[in-house]
């Protein structure tokens, strides 16, 4: 049997090759993957009014009390699938802090990120006591998301505060 001698063409070639694999592999850059990644066709107009806001409001509509001419009324669900139907707005919730977040919605990379996080997590909070048909703890997730809700149209649409108070005088 004939003893194997590499060439020199063969051992450099191995060596190329291993050092080849050990280079760094380009990447695509962040902005390619996250342009074709996410749909952004829907403006945040749209967003807000026909994901967020109805959603939020279902929360807010289902937490708390009502004190009028007829008496004391208490908001909360009282049925099973009525602390279900609530957690599941609260998810929307939290998947609408995630998408205002995404490139090409996101208005910054500052304090609209803290805001969307925020939504985010007010959302977990009230999928978290609704889930435990906790009616203080989910009156609180209600209070955190109109908080952050708040805050967020005074730094980015101050005009619509404005729009809610002259509803509220007429």
């Amino acid at each position: 049997m004939r003893d194997f001698i590499p060439s020199r063409f063969s051992v450099t070639a191995a060596l190329f090759v291993s050092l080849s694999a050990c280079a760094p592999q380009e990447e695509a850059t962040d902005t390619a993957v996250t342009e074709s990644a996410y749909n952004t066709d829907l403006n945040m107009q749209e967003i807000m009014a026909l994901v967020l806001e109805p959603a939020a409001d279902i929360l807010w509509d289902s937490g708390g009390w009502v004190m009028d001419a007829s008496g004391y009324e208490e908001l909360y669900p009282t049925t099973d699938d009525g602390w279900a139907y609530v957690r599941a707005q609260a998810a929307i919730v939290v998947e609408s802090g995630n998408s205002l977040a995404i490139p090409g919605r996101a208005e910054d990379n500052d304090a609209w990120m803290i805001y969307s996080e925020g939504l985010s997590d007010a959302g977990i909070l009230a999928m978290e006591a609704a889930a435990a048909q906790d009616k203080e703890a989910f009156f609180q997730a209600g209070a955190q998301l109109y908080s952050v809700c708040t805050a967020c149209h005074q730094a980015y649409n101050p005009d619509i505060l404005n729009r809610f108070d002259s509803e509220e005088a007429d």
